[in-house]
């Protein structure tokens, strides 16, 4: 019963933070203005993320203090999401080059990689260590950019990431996985919920690189904590975030095909395009958030419940994403 009421009581922290941090944001004038790549026109108050993330944070600290999280898990999740959020923090406010934010990406990386055994991970015997250790590393700074590009528009990361981890909350709870994540996941779920509240389409703040590589973070060590565990498998993941691999990974082969530049700041993901065509947040973020409920939720679950049905369920989430992501993603934005 003591975990429910911090579940409940991180969601009114990050919410009630989330609250006050806005007022102060606008005082002190931490804003997003409007450019090139953005989709709003008028300044927003940024860096929200913050919040969220120190109100994870600080209960992975108290669970830590009290014994029910182990030390490998708080250091991995706690200390470095603590890290992620903060840097990300730093760069909201004084927009951290690119040069740098790769080397902190991959300091980060470094640091899981030191508190977890990922020799073992990916059960490749035959693969050298070391280049164990790289594959792993370049996943981590995938994932912190590939949640970064999904910050696009109104709700679409953070609605994600209440998906997510709600739905994996659910796998766990129907497959009786371990109890230690299983709370981990409702306190991301509660901390990201309350978020969510400002965040949804219109938008009064954004959660900014401190949340986008907070959560590329932590779903990033999470991934490869529950699959070492065997409690979540590496197609389950791959289909809950169905439509975000999808996306991410399309939007790149494609703009490195049709693009000299392909590496310079864009804002041509099919969501990106799709929000300026519908000119609305609120149509693609739901959309979106309705497609991750209905069908890829049901797919999550029967690949949890009958893995032997999990290559199946894949292709079936993954299409309809790489589908959309082709059709008004770069190839839309190309001349």
């Amino acid at each position: 019963m003591i975990f429910f009421y911090n579940v409940i009581f991180v969601f009114f922290a990050s919410w009630i933070g989330t609250y006050l941090y806005r007022m102060v944001a606008i005082k002190i004038s931490i804003l997003a203005s409007p450019n090139f790549r953005t989709l709003h026109v008028s300044p927003v108050p940024t860096g929200g993320g913050i919040v969220f993330s120190a109100a994870f944070v600080t209960h992975l600290f108290w669970f830590w203090w009290i014994g029910q999280l182990s030390d490998d898990l708080f250091l991995v999740l706690g200390v470095g999401g603590g890290v992620a959020a903060l840097f990300g923090f730093l760069d909201d406010v004084r927009d951290i080059n690119a040069s740098k934010k790769l080397a902190a990406q991959f300091l980060l990386s470094s640091w899981v990689i030191f508190w977890l055994d990922v020799d073992s991970l990916l059960y490749v015997g035959w693969l050298p260590t070391l280049i164990v250790i790289l594959l792993t590393m370049l996943f981590f700074v995938w994932m912190i950019n590939a949640y970064n590009f999904m910050d696009g528009i109104d709700g679409m990361a953070i609605s994600g990431a209440v998906f997510i981890s709600g739905a994996i909350t659910l796998v766990l709870l129907l497959t009786n996985g371990s109890s230690e994540l299983t709370i981990l996941f409702m306190l991301l779920l509660s901390s990201s919920s309350a978020f969510l509240f400002f965040n949804w389409p219109p938008a009064t703040i954004f959660m900014g690189d401190s949340g986008s590589v907070f959560l590329g973070y932590i779903f990033g060590s999470l991934i490869l904590v529950t699959i070492m565990n065997d409690d979540i498998s590496i197609w389950t993941w791959l289909i809950v975030f169905g439509y975000f691999f999808a996306d991410t990974a399309v939007t790149q082969i494609m703009r490195v095909i049709l693009v000299k530049k392909w590496y310079l700041a864009h804002r041509s993901h099919a969501y990106q395009n799709l929000a300026r065509i519908t000119e609305s947040h609120l149509k693609v973020t739901g959309s979106v958030a309705l497609y991750n409920i209905f069908w890829i939720l049901p797919l999550t679950l029967w690949s949890a419940l009958q893995p032997e049905m999990s290559l199946i369920a894949v292709v079936l989430a993954v299409t309809p994403g790489l589908v959309v992501a082709y059709k008004y993603g770069p190839v839309l934005s190309s001349p």
